[in-house]
């Protein structure tokens, strides 16, 4: 990318148990304010298959992109992100490993005291999170009726997702920028901070549970418009 390059394509990617359509709110704020926007549709069943449907989207891009993940989808960009289209990370209460560290790295030891996500034992090599306790941990500020439509239509989470491990993280050569959700009971903010601060990120911090995106748009896509003014500037 060349120094003063505009960035107006951001590419948006879904972490573990849902599926793109989550992020519309985004979507609607930022191709409002002129950005063109693509949702990869992860397949979850390995991290390769989705740093491959993510390349997929950012080889068809006519520049360069902000490459912004969702919780899984933290570990997918850092994968992904090498992708001489991406100019940024924008990582959304998101996994951030370094090389060698997958999701269940990440997650095998947690704080005591910590929330811990009500998944489910795989069943067929899948993942599930316990519908009944899926709005608390996932999805606290949100309607009821909107977490319960969430939980009914999880997408299965492939063990093989959550094993894959990291082989070259991207934010060690690209900038990248961290929204923290501090109310987020799935992946507990003090884990947030650590990865952002590892990974030398521009952090901000908003209220709001893992589904912060869902739940404050806005917030969001400011995020990702700051990412992209900057990287241009």
């Amino acid at each position: 990318m060349n120094a003063g390059q505009e960035v107006k394509n951001i590419v948006l990617v879904h972490g573990g148990f849902v599926d793109g359509s989550g992020w519309q709110g985004v979507y609607d704020h930022l191709t409002a304010d002129g950005y063109r926007v693509a949702i990869v549709q992860n397949p979850t069943l390995s991290l390769a298959g989705d740093v491959a449907a993510t390349h997929q989207v950012l080889d068809g891009l006519d520049g360069p992109a902000v490459l912004v993940g969702h919780s899984y989808g933290g570990a997918v960009i850092t994968e992904a992100g090498n992708h001489p289209n991406v100019a940024a990370l924008a990582y959304i209460a998101a996994f951030a490993p370094d090389k060698g560290e997958s999701v269940n790295t990440l997650i095998a030891d947690p704080p005591p005291g910590a929330p811990v996500p009500p998944i489910l034992p795989p069943k067929d090599g899948f993942l599930f999170l316990d519908r009944d306790k899926f709005a608390a941990s996932f999805a606290a500020d949100l309607p009821p009726a909107q977490a319960r439509f969430m939980a009914d239509s999880q997408v299965p989470w492939g063990v093989d997702a959550l094993g894959g491990a990291v082989s070259e993280p991207a934010w060690r050569t690209k900038p990248s920028w961290y929204l923290i959700a501090t109310d987020d009971r799935m992946i507990p903010p003090p884990a947030q901070r650590a990865m952002s601060e590892r990974i030398g990120a521009t952090v901000t911090e908003t209220p709001g549970s893992h589904s912060v995106y869902v739940s404050n748009p806005a917030a969001v896509a400011a995020i990702i418009a700051q990412a992209a003014t900057t990287v241009a500037g």
